[in-house]
């Protein structure tokens, strides 16, 4: 069984939900976008957040940050863009409708990337990771905040029994932190990610550091020596 989603599905299912989402899993996910907005907000300055869906987080950044929102589906940014509107916010420089994998951004454009609840539902993580650190400014931090598989034992079987059903829904259950630190690995911009729980456990709260570019020639000289 493929792990992956395919775009067209991904589409689909967050049509679905743009009328309902804030309905559904507003109240749900809420510890989780604090714990999120708060991490961000100790970074401050351009704000890019990948998969802003509804703008359901717009409204908690404070006004003295600059915040740029995309998303893969347009139902749920005219959702945002009505909230916008409607609250009357400032700080939000634009909402594009923008596939995560192919974004088109300067490279160093941010100084932090959020992606809240995000990562385990697009159609290609890796990829979309890659693009998240090429617009990051070295410095800053990629923000993950989601509920992550479990590595093993029951929650980790169900998971994974129920990966096929979730797929009609958009969804990837059995996504484990490991992806998350082989990507990492493999990408070679970024530090190895920090985890903590939140919300009593039910969502993990990710942070990836970007490198400067003394430290990721350091880096490969090291690995040179090495080898």
């Amino acid at each position: 069984m493929t792990t992956d989603l395919d775009r067209a599905t991904v589409e689909e299912a967050y049509a679905r939900w743009a009328p309902v989402y804030d309905v559904v899993f507003g109240a749900v996910f809420e510890a989780g976008r604090k714990a999120a907005t708060k991490a961000a907000e100790k970074i401050g300055g351009r704000i890019l957040e990948f998969g802003v869906g509804t703008g359901i987080a717009l409204p908690n950044y404070k006004r003295s940050n600059r915040f740029v929102g995309v998303d893969i589906s347009e139902p749920m940014l005219q959702k945002a863009r009505e909230r916008v509107k409607k609250e009357g916010l400032p700080h939000v420089e634009g909402l594009v409708l923008m596939d995560g994998a192919h974004m088109g951004f300067a490279d160093n454009s941010f100084d932090v990337v959020m992606a809240q609840f995000v990562i385990t539902v697009v159609p290609q993580p890796e990829e979309t990771l890659d693009e998240m650190a090429r617009v990051l400014k070295p410095g800053g931090e990629i923000i993950l905040v989601n509920h992550l598989g479990a590595e093993d034992g029951p929650r980790a079987a169900f998971e994974k029994w129920f990966a096929r059903k979730a797929r009609k829904l958009g969804w990837r259950p059995e996504f484990q932190f490991a992806r998350l630190r082989n990507w990492a690995v493999q990408n070679g911009t970024v530090d190895l990610p920090i985890k903590r729980d939140v919300a009593l456990g039910m969502y993990t709260l990710v942070r990836f550091r970007k490198r400067t570019q003394a430290e990721i020639a350091a880096a490969s000289e090291s690995v040179a020596l090495a080898g």
